[in-house]
């Protein structure tokens, strides 16, 4: 497939326990950092697309806030940590029908309190449902660490994933951590360090869990024939796709054992024209190391069930076959949901990763995953051309 669309600019405010700012403060920073990389005026923008974080912001408004005017394009999409690389295929559908030429797609959040805890910025009241949704609070299942050891422990009664292999994505991700000069973990770890980290909620530990951040991030989409006339290396949009099977908690579901992956991950290979084979580079969301491994599964890297021997010999790290979450990813680099893997996809597609540059960026997939496995969202995005 030929692209019409590539991301041109990039855009990352300082993330991780920075505080002081807002949401709608990281945003608009995020943003006029994009367009400057990209070359443009801030005015040459005419489409803003916006993902809210925690606390329902950076909202409609940030247009007022950036003094963005006569916009062709505005809109939220909330898909949870789906949302930027929806935001990314929508801004791909908007440009090549001519719906609007320079866009810019935006999340940021601020859950962290200097004086706070990580547990605290994701285990408020808005979180809590009434009625018969509200069944599981009885059993003290509240956070999302609940659920997602839930759905580990799933998979590992039915096809006998373990531990340790969930802590061979930990290792390989530190690894690549420590030549990320902005991830906020880069300390090398070993296996033996993830099986004494605490126990979180059998069966994660404290290394299969995600950092919680402040900060903000943004990309702007143009065409690629303009994207090729600005200021960066331009990073194709060649396929997307998405999924929302619903129904995770009921009786008879397939939660923990199959996501959206399966069915979002094939289409947007078919639409750029790839197979997995093809793949040079995997940039996933990781809110948990078990993320990792059913999304594998699930795209087909390898079959329903052996996911934990796929991983277990150190593939995805530095020195694997397969490099994944080149950056350290959200268990070691910073959390801004969907879009940590983005980010890094873009920085690998230009060839600017410095130490941790990988070799062939042709083919780059990406992920994004939304709830406890409820919405997920694919990106196939190239680096090749310039």
């Amino acid at each position: 497939m030929a692209a019409t669309a590539a991301i041109a600019g990039l855009g990352l405010t300082d993330v991780g326990k920075v505080y002081g700012r807002s949401a709608t403060d990281f945003a608009a920073e995020a943003v006029r950092l994009a367009a400057a990389d990209a070359g443009l005026a801030i005015t040459d923008l005419d489409g803003l697309l916006v993902s809210p974080g925690t606390k329902g912001s950076p909202k409609l408004s940030l247009q007022k806030v950036l003094g963005l005017r006569d916009l062709r394009l505005l809109a939220e999409i909330h898909a949870l940590g789906a949302s930027p690389a929806a935001m990314i295929a929508a801004a791909a559908q908007a440009i090549s029908s001519g719906e609007a030429t320079a866009i810019a797609c935006v999340f940021a959040d601020a859950p962290l309190r200097e004086k706070g805890s990580s547990r605290e910025a994701f285990g408020t009241q808005r979180s809590l449902p009434s009625g018969f949704a509200s069944y599981h609070l009885g059993i003290g299942a509240i956070t999302p660490n609940l659920f997602y050891a839930m759905a580990a422990r799933r998979h590992f009664e039915t096809y006998g994933t373990t531990s340790e292999q969930l802590g061979a994505i930990a290792v390989g991700q530190r690894g690549w951590a420590a030549h990320n000069p902005i991830a906020q973990f880069t300390k090398p770890i070993t296996l033996a360090d993830h099986q004494s980290s605490p126990l979180i909620a059998d069966p994660l530990h404290l290394l299969d869990c995600c950092l919680v951040s402040n900060g903000g991030a943004a990309v702007i989409v143009t065409s690629a024939e303009r994207a090729r006339e600005l200021a960066q290396p331009p990073v194709d949009i060649l396929g997307w796709g998405q999924a929302h099977p619903g129904q995770i908690m009921r009786q008879g579901s397939n939660f923990g054992l199959r996501t959206g992956a399966a069915v979002a991950g094939p289409a947007a290979l078919r639409m750029a024209g790839v197979s997995v084979a093809d793949v040079d580079l995997l940039e996933l969301y990781d809110s948990y190391t078990f993320t990792v491994l059913v999304t594998l599964e699930d795209y087909g890297f390898c079959a329903k069930g052996e996911g934990g021997a796929f991983v277990s010999d150190g593939k995805l790290g530095p020195d694997g076959s397969l490099p994944c979450n080149t950056g350290g990813g959200q268990l070691s680099s910073y959390y801004l949901t969907g879009f940590t893997p983005i980010v890094e996809a873009v920085v690998q597609g230009r060839g600017q990763a410095g130490a941790r540059q990988v070799d062939k960026k042709d083919v780059i997939m990406v992920s994004g995953s939304g709830g406890v496995l409820e919405h997920h969202a694919t990106l196939v995005l190239s680096g090749a051309s310039a």
